[in-house]
């Protein structure tokens, strides 16, 4: 069975932990979520900064998936930002439509490319106080487009991180900024883009905000929330998602160490 966490570790969700306590559990968590998902990565499908951050601002309200179904189209007709801020809104809004609220997202991404081309000469910048001065965004998508396309370090606080970080009393803030500050407190710089990836992953296909699969999790130990969601193994194990393209078969087995006393389900 998954090791439950310990006293201690439950305290942590009160406050009741030390901050070296709290960096040394933390640390443990990502080398846990490191080695179950070695493959984590951005799932939105980019070639150049500029691609990476369209997306980023497209990604909203939908899926990655479905941005990846349209990207290329998008990609193919405007490759670049002059290309982008000319661009026919009427043949944009037909092209973004499947990813939802297609007007106000073609009316964000040519603004965007349009400053992109007024400011930086049609080239994405690097840097961070750069980056937030462009229409639309902020620091998440900035350390998105920063840590992938730029190779610089970057904590992407989404939905999944936030919640994540506070589930495991990593953070009692709910502003962004703040979570992002209290997450860099707790893992080495060189380590924030690959730990916004394999939370990122967790939190798309174990640790759910309704019904956590903690059966199935590998950081249970050190986990103060452990209990809240599904804790047979085998039950959790069914409950496991992966967010896939279009026709791709389910992975059977889920990519990726299970604890070790997690069977496959029958049948």
């Amino acid at each position: 069975m998954p090791v439950p966490p310990s006293s201690a570790v439950r305290r942590a969700s009160r406050g009741e932990e030390t901050p070296l306590a709290r960096t040394r559990r933390a640390r443990r968590i990502y080398q846990s979520l490191h080695e179950r998902y070695p493959y984590a990565h951005c799932e939105l499908d980019f070639e150049t900064p500029l691609q990476l951050l369209v997306a980023t601002v497209l990604s909203a309200q939908t899926t990655d998936v479905m941005v990846n179904s349209v990207t290329p189209t998008l990609f193919s007709r405007w490759p670049d930002a002059q290309a982008l801020a000319g661009a026919d809104r009427a043949e944009m809004e037909e092209v973004l439509r499947p990813t939802g609220f297609f007007r106000a997202k073609t009316n964000s991404v040519i603004t965007l490319a349009q400053a992109v081309v007024e400011r930086f000469g049609g080239e994405v910048p690097g840097r961070m106080e750069d980056l937030v001065t462009l229409p639309g965004v902020g620091r998440k998508t900035a350390n998105v487009v920063l840590g992938n396309a730029f190779g610089v370090p970057g904590i992407t606080v989404d939905t999944h991180v936030g919640r994540l970080a506070r589930r495991w009393a990593w953070t009692t803030e709910t502003d962004p900024v703040k979570v992002e500050a209290d997450i860099a407190a707790l893992i080495p710089r060189r380590e924030w883009t690959m730990l916004s990836h394999v939370v990122i992953f967790h939190g798309r296909r174990t640790c759910f905000a309704r019904r956590p699969a903690c059966g199935a999790c590998p950081v249970t130990r050190w986990c103060p929330a452990y209990g809240e969601g599904e804790t047979d193994p085998v039950t959790a194990r069914r409950l496991l998602k992966f967010e896939l393209a279009p026709g791709a078969p389910q992975p059977v087995p889920p990519p990726g160490p299970l604890p070790d006393d997690v069977t496959a389900p029958p049948g």
